[in-house]
């Protein structure tokens, strides 16, 4: 019987390394980083919303489609899901569902942020913050629901104070204090800006930190990250950036040289790791299925047939 994912993420954390993981915005792109071998993934919020609404993370995402999002990644890969899910969608009412929600889609553990509805991206000029009151209950809310339906799950409270309209580093870190007495299993500061900024939030917060690596907060290596005492680290756009740029390209290029264009590339992708593209979507598994549970007159369908050929 498999593990659920809650339970091996937290078996992860507590090995006390950091524990450093990329950003899907989709289910293909997080089969890529499951295949490559990370051991978690991350669901990035403005990913979503720029993937399934082409609209920015600026609130306009709403809980069920975040939701389903995860859900689809969730089931497409091997390894824990860490989601966006913004404020939690409303009061500390509506959190209670949005963790129930996401529980039952298969993710091993959500980050709620205290920001103002409509809420925005992390690391863009605008955000406001809610009460800090208000925002602990929503915490404990988050946190009680956690423990009905599964302990394991993991509660990361976000704080976008640093960077909000009249926020300060201070009040972040008194905020990130707040939310782990509250109940969350880990503080994230969103947006510091320099390193002697995140060495004040690994040292004064007093928990298990939360650190993404992107916008206007500085890069760190693995080593830096150990030795600061980051717990879990994420790249939150850099799968989104690839794709858009390589996608980006390739449509220049069928605009100015037409359909060859392709032809050329998809000989060049023959030669990559996931050149076999019908394979990477599993058509090699269907058939394993279809071998083992319809019978021997439907395989038949493949002694004629022209096209891709699953192994089997």
């Amino acid at each position: 019987m498999h593990e659920r994912p809650t339970t091996v993420l937290r078996r992860l954390l507590a090995g006390r390394k950091t524990l450093f993981i990329p950003g899907c915005f989709n289910a293909m792109s997080a089969r890529v980083l499951d295949q490559v071998g990370f051991p978690a993934i991350y669901m990035s919020g403005y990913g979503t919303s720029l993937s399934l609404t082409g609209l920015p993370d600026a609130g306009l995402a709403t809980m069920s489609e975040m939701v389903a999002n995860a859900r689809y990644i969730a089931s497409a890969i091997q390894v824990p899901l860490i989601a966006d899910a913004d404020n939690g969608y409303g009061n500390a009412i509506n959190v209670i569902r949005t963790v129930r929600e996401y529980i039952g889609a298969g993710v091993a553990a959500i980050h709620i942020e205290d920001q103002v509805a409509p809420k925005r991206c992390g690391h863009v000029a605008g955000r406001e913050v809610i009460a800090l009151d208000e925002a602990a209950g929503k915490i404990r809310a988050a946190a009680a629901t956690r423990d009905e339906y599964d302990p394991d799950f993991v509660l990361i409270a976000r704080t976008d104070a640093r960077g909000a309209h009249g926020g300060s580093l201070d009040d972040a870190i008194r905020r990130g204090n707040a939310y782990l007495a509250a109940g969350a299993d880990m503080a994230f500061v969103e947006g510091p800006t320099t390193a002697e900024e995140v060495a004040r939030v690994c040292t004064e917060v007093k928990g298990p930190i939360f650190y993404n690596m992107t916008g206007v907060s500085p890069r760190f290596s693995l080593e830096e990250m150990q030795s600061m005492g980051i717990a879990l680290a994420i790249t939150a756009g850099a799968m989104m950036r690839t794709a858009l740029a390589a996608m980006h390209d390739l449509a220049l290029q069928l605009r100015d040289e037409g359909p060859m264009a392709e032809a050329r590339f998809i000989e060049k992708f023959a030669h990559h790791p996931l050149g076999d593209l019908h394979s990477f979507a599993g058509f090699d598994q269907i058939r394993t299925w279809e071998k083992q549970f319809l019978s021997a007159d439907a395989m038949r369908k493949y002694d004629d047939s022209v096209g891709h050929v699953p192994k089997t």
